[in-house]
């Protein structure tokens, strides 16, 4: 009994490796801050309930595109010291069960949100996991370097989701939103691919840096960050926020350009490494900064 039971717990941890817990957590954080940028005032218990139920949703559709993922990608992964440890790299999983563990996660996680949420948000967030798992993975990726400008749309969807969720349509305040992830995410994956581009040579894959080179890919950085700013002062000139958010904007995306600018100067791996990071907290913050800059 007791070896039963250690058997499984390990098996688990492989499978719950698949949905990328971190990826998946910062994807329903930003659908998150749609729910709440979309209720005006302190919400109720009924806008709580619906938030919670339509985060549980989305996490299970997003797990089941990371699996997905996973499973397409097992081969590349396999060659690339950042993901070969991933079960299904490994070979610790098989297809048919990464398969069937997709599947089980995208049914159960549209069926709350067609029940329980509304049909939009089930057919966008549905729409979200086909452009990322089919469209993005198996089309674009081995296709262009281009393929994370392209891709992004489908990770820059989240807030759209939460928005949808709560108010059963898409306003321009969500459509600021996700241009606002959709321009972070370049520069966020191309920090990531400079100081790993030797495994994507190796993978095969077509990512700006073996394309392109390392000063160009550096030099699109230093200009999407500099889009991206213009863009994280949206919310203020729309009045979608105050000025705690509009100072947060310009503290964290100054930062950013300016991790991107040294980039371009000087290169180096560490400082690519850097910006990569520096890229997480900044679209972190900056939607906590729209979450307490709601409230005040």
């Amino acid at each position: 009994m007791s070896n039963a039971g250690q058997d499984i717990l390990p098996r688990w941890r492989q499978f719950n490796a698949l949905t990328k817990p971190r990826v998946i957590q910062l994807i329903v954080f930003c659908a998150l801050i749609g729910m709440v940028l979309a209720v005006p005032g302190v919400p109720s218990w009924g806008d709580v309930q619906l938030g919670a139920i339509a985060c549980l949703g989305i996490w299970l559709v997003s797990a089941a595109a990371a699996v997905f993922n996973c499973l397409v990608e097992k081969k590349i992964d396999a060659l690339m010291k950042r993901t070969s440890w991933r079960p299904t790299a490994k070979g610790e999983l098989s297809d048919m069960e990464a398969f069937v563990f997709s599947s089980l996660l995208c049914a159960a996680g549209s069926l709350v949100l067609y029940i329980w949420v509304n049909p939009l948000t089930m057919w966008l967030t549905f729409a979200t996991f086909v452009g990322y798992a089919v469209i993005y993975t198996v089309i674009l990726k081995p296709l262009t370097p281009q393929n994370i400008v392209i891709g992004g749309a489908s990770g820059a969807m989240p807030p759209v989701l939460g928005w949808a969720a709560m108010t059963g349509e898409v306003g321009p305040e969500a459509l600021i939103l996700f241009l606002i992830i959709f321009l972070w995410t370049p520069p966020h994956f191309w920090a990531l691919a400079l100081y790993r581009v030797e495994d994507y040579r190796k993978s095969g894959l077509p990512m700006l840096p073996v394309t392109h080179g390392n000063e160009f890919t550096r030099l699109q950085i230093l200009l999407y960050t500099m889009v991206l700013f213009a863009a994280c002062l949206l919310p203020f000139i729309y009045q979608m926020s105050g000025w705690f958010y509009l100072i947060s904007a310009v503290l964290l995306s100054g930062g950013f350009c300016l991790y991107a600018y040294r980039l371009w100067r000087n290169y180096s791996d560490e400082l690519a490494r850097a910006t990569f990071k520096f890229s997480l907290i900044h679209l972190s913050l900056l939607f906590a900064a729209f979450l307490i800059d709601h409230y005040l």
